[in-house]
């Protein structure tokens, strides 16, 4: 529990932790950032690791002067396609086999969700999947198991990938001088996890709400 409260408490103060980072590591907060883009996009199995909302605090840390945006743009979106391009390649090489022997870590029910994405939106599913957590991390491991070629894969890859860091973080630069959003960030973050989750919560209650029908 202490750790799904620490969890918790990161991802809805993550201007805090950021600013601390930035404190103790200078510089070397552009590679943590990096890096947490990049795994949380480029492996099946870590799709809890805070998108959204990071690229939204890295963009109201841009607006206070402590982080560059042009430098943060950059390197959120190649660690953007890196990871993404590095989740097809693991599901094209291994997919199979990893969901057929780790069942409890890449969960049947997020594949299964993921699927019903390509079903109603096809290729375009990676780009739009940038803006739903979990589907996220898995839409470009299926793409790799799956039948999509890779060149057809990587140009869906590099438009969502720079639509998807764009709108975060010039959202949080452009929000982060208004009062109301400073006084209340973690509210901020809050509803934008939220509203992130409601295509999730949709499909949820909609495939609820068929079963019950039939």
């Amino acid at each position: 529990m202490d750790k799904i409260y620490w969890l918790f408490d990161v991802a809805i103060h993550l201007n805090k932790y950021l600013d601390i980072l930035v404190t103790e590591y200078g510089l070397w907060i552009y590679s943590i950032i990096f890096l947490i883009i990049l795994l949380e996009t480029g492996l099946v199995v870590t799709p809890l690791l805070p998108g959204d909302s990071l690229l939204f605090a890295a963009g109201a840390l841009a607006w206070n002067g402590k982080l560059s945006l042009p430098i943060i743009i950059i390197l959120c979106i190649v660690a953007a396609i890196l990871g993404d391009a590095m989740n097809y390649w693991i599901g094209r090489f291994l997919g199979e086999k990893l969901l057929t022997k780790y069942p409890k870590i890449i969960k049947p029910k997020y594949i299964e969700k993921t699927k019903e994405f390509y079903e109603h939106y096809g290729n375009k599913t990676i780009i739009l999947c940038r803006f739903v957590p979990i589907v996220r991390s898995i839409a470009p491991f299926l793409a790799g198991a799956g039948e999509m070629t890779y060149s057809r894969f990587t140009k869906y890859n590099i438009i969502g990938g720079i639509i998807w860091v764009l709108f975060f973080t010039i959202l949080g630069f452009l929000f982060a001088n208004i009062p109301i959003v400073e006084e209340n960030f973690s509210i901020v973050i809050l509803i934008i996890i939220a509203i992130s989750y409601l295509p999730i919560l949709f499909e949820i209650y909609k495939n609820h709400k068929k079963s019950k029908v039939e």
